[in-house]
């Protein structure tokens, strides 16, 4: 204990050896506080949580300072499902002592769970559209609303009760008693419970007070016993004395066999025809309804049928606007391709590589043969102007290939060189040499003969013959 006035611990004297201060008061108001808190203690260790919470408030209000005592007030508020005004006291206590106080332990086992802190904020949202539904003479949708909050919270008593009142309200009388009694279980002193339990046992067990009201009243004689038992809301009486018959006379035989030949004879000439006739407009109002459905469906495939017709013609309709637009010299694309070339060109003459790749994409679109007359100028035009540099570049990967063995990339490179420039005898003559190379024998007698032809008495004209030699005598 410290005194109030300078903070140094207190002795067994009346007064603060330190400051003077008297505090025999101040002595015993910390007392009652502290006798407050052992009470409610025991209170909610006999789940006594109403009475607890009564001695736990009187505890604070004599002191307020007193941190044992609000966070077991925050316990019983959490263990009744009252999960915010359980916050509240942790936070003040947790403020009054930041260190050292096990209401952190409790705050962050509630905060430290999202889903945990999305139940209850769910939990409150639900209680209060449940009252507002009873506002609103809604009852059956509050009792949806509070079953789904007791689903998140099963300990909030607030709940039950209202569960437990509109269920009284409905004179659904059992089932008031199940919530009431869960009440009791979480909280054994709640008043408002104990007063709704009260109401609800006078329904269903009325006859115990009435015994309570005459204790004296003499029993009834042996003849006059009853046995009395509750079904629903009623009170079943049931004479001990009644004995039933033994055996089976002749005539409630006979009354027996009457009786269902008589029902027989009703089935067939009155309840029979009707129900054949019943069954028999059903069917027929049945075919009507199929009948409507299915004009319904033929109008509606005509409709799309001629809808479908329709877009078939505006589709050949598009697509034939489109030939004339593209042209039958080529693609939009090719065009794309040979402007941006002739772009290209104009802008920079030097960079012929760029060029010879929108020259050979255009290559691999189109036949350049079935392409119109200015569409060709324009690309032979592209070609003389960037073949000998194009045609060099592709000659010198070629051979580099071809001395490194790699027939089929010199192959290639090659080709490209002789697109470039079809009139060098060193490009064609080294064409048949690496085709022959990659054992492609017919391309290399086409190559080696085109030697031959335009380059007639050269040296590389006598080879390429010794070559062709050679293939006609392989194949």
């Amino acid at each position: 204990m410290i005194c109030y006035n300078c903070g140094c611990n207190l002795s067994e004297h009346d007064f603060c050896t330190n400051c003077g201060v008297d505090v025999s008061v101040y002595k015993k108001v910390l007392k009652i506080s502290n006798n407050f808190y052992n009470e409610g203690l025991e209170k909610a260790g006999v789940r006594d949580l109403s009475g607890a919470i009564q001695s736990l408030r009187q505890s604070l209000k004599f002191n307020k300072n007193n941190v044992e005592a609000r966070n077991l007030l925050g316990l019983v508020y959490f263990e009744t499902g009252e999960v915010v005004a359980a916050l509240s006291e942790w936070v003040i206590s947790k403020n009054l002592r930041p260190k050292k106080n096990i209401a952190d332990d409790y705050i962050n086992v509630v905060q430290s769970n999202p889903t945990r802190l999305d139940t209850i904020n769910k939990t409150i949202k639900k209680y209060n559209q449940a009252l507002l539904y009873c506002n609103q003479d809604s009852k059956d949708l509050a009792v949806i609303q509070l079953k789904k909050v007791l689903s998140l919270n099963s300990k909030y008593i607030r709940a039950h009760q209202l569960l437990a009142l509109l269920y009284i309200d409905a004179e659904d009388w059992p089932r008031a008693e199940r919530e009431l009694l869960r009440c009791e279980q979480i909280d054994s002193g709640n008043t408002t419970t104990r007063r709704y339990l009260k109401e609800v046992n006078a329904m269903l067990h009325p006859e115990e007070n009435e015994e309570s009201k005459a204790p004296k009243r003499k029993k009834k004689e042996a003849s006059e016993e009853v046995f009395r038992y509750q079904s629903g809301n009623e009170t079943i009486i049931q004479p001990l004395d009644v004995k039933e018959p033994k055996g089976v006379s002749f005539s409630a035989i006979l009354y027996l066999l009457i009786g269902l030949g008589i029902g027989v004879a009703m089935t067939v000439f009155l309840i029979l025809p009707a129900r054949i006739q019943a069954v028999r407009d059903n069917v027929s109002r049945q075919l009507k309804v199929v009948s409507e459905q299915l004009a319904a469906e033929s109008a509606t495939t005509n409709d799309l049928q001629q809808k479908l017709d329709t877009m078939q013609r505006e589709n050949n309709d598009l697509y034939s606007e489109l030939e004339n637009y593209v042209g039958t010299d080529g693609t939009i694309q090719t065009m794309d391709n040979m402007l941006a070339a002739v772009n290209g060109y104009l802008q920079n003459p030097e960079d012929v590589e760029q060029v010879a790749e929108y020259l050979e994409s255009i290559r691999g679109e189109v036949n350049i043969e079935e392409t119109s007359e200015s569409f060709r100028a324009v690309y032979q035009s592209l070609l003389a102007a960037v073949g000998p540099s194009v045609a060099q570049t592709y000659y010198d990967d070629g051979m580099a290939a071809y001395r490194q063995e790699v027939y089929a990339d010199a192959v290639q490179n090659l080709e490209k060189a002789y697109i470039y420039n079809s009139e060098n005898i060193d490009v064609i003559y080294n064409l048949a040499n690496a085709c022959y190379r990659n054992e492609d024998y017919e391309n290399a007698a086409v190559y080696y003969q085109m030697v031959i032809d335009k380059f007639p008495g050269t040296e590389r004209a006598n080879r390429s013959a010794d070559y062709m030699e050679e293939i006609n005598s392989m194949q």
